[in-house]
C-alpha cells in the first residue's frame, strides 16, 4: 500500500512539474548564461520541489512557486558568481594598479568600493533590473520574462536605478571632499 501511494506522488509529481520543466531550464540559461549550470539548477529546483511535495497542493500556481524557485535559486548563483569574478578581477587590476601611482591606486579603489555600496542600497527591483541589463547584458525582452515588468517599466526602473545611482555617487563626492 504505501509503495502504490508514493508511486501516486511520483506520478502526480511527473504530470504537473515536467511539463513545465523546459520553461524553467529556459529560465535558468537565461539568467546564468551556461547550458551546465542551469542543467544544475533546474536539478535542485526539482529536488528541491520533490523534497516538499507534500506541501505544494497548498500553493495556487505551482508551476509559479517553480519558476520563482528557479529565479531565486539563479539570482543566487549570480552573486556567487559575481563575488567569485570580483575577487579574480580584483586580482587582475592589482596587477594592473602596480602600473599606476599610488594616489590613483587609492581612488580607483575607493570609487569601486563607493559603487558597490550605493548599488547594494538601491531597491531590490532596481539593483535586478541594473544588474541585468548593465552587468549581464540582457535585452529589454529577456529582461521583460525575467521579471514580468512591461518594456516601458523596465526602463523606467533602469532610468531611475542609474539616477539614484549617480546622484548618491556624486553626493558621497563632494560631502568627501568637503563641497
Amino acid at each position: 500500500m504505501v509503495v502504490f501511494v508514493f508511486e501516486m506522488d511520483l506520478q502526480a509529481f511527473n504530470q504537473r512539474i515536467l511539463p513545465v520543466q523546459g520553461r524553467l531550464f529556459r529560465l535558468a540559461q537565461m539568467f546564468l548564461r551556461n547550458r551546465e549550470e542551469a542543467e544544475d539548477a533546474i536539478q535542485d529546483v526539482l529536488l528541491r520541489l520533490w523534497t516538499n511535495r507534500q506541501q505544494l497542493e497548498s500553493y495556487h500556481s505551482i508551476e509559479a512557486l517553480a519558476v520563482q524557485m528557479t529565479k531565486n535559486l539563479c539570482l543566487d548563483r549570480l552573486k556567487s558568481h559575481h563575488k567569485q569574478k570580483m575577487q579574480n578581477d580584483a586580482d587582475v587590476t592589482s596587477v594592473q594598479a602596480a602600473e599606476l601611482s599610488p594616489h590613483r591606486q587609492l581612488e580607483n579603489s575607493d570609487s569601486a568600493s563607493l559603487i558597490h555600496k550605493l548599488i547594494g542600497e538601491l531597491p531590490e527591483q532596481h539593483k535586478l533590473v541594473l544588474h541585468l541589463r548593465d552587468v549581464e547584458e540582457y535585452s529589454f525582452e529577456e529582461i521583460e520574462q525575467v521579471t514580468g515588468l512591461n518594456n516601458a517599466n523596465i526602463r523606467t526602473v533602469l532610468s531611475r536605478a542609474r539616477q539614484k545611482l549617480r546622484e548618491n555617487y556624486l553626493k558621497a563626492n563632494n560631502y568627501e571632499s568637503g563641497y
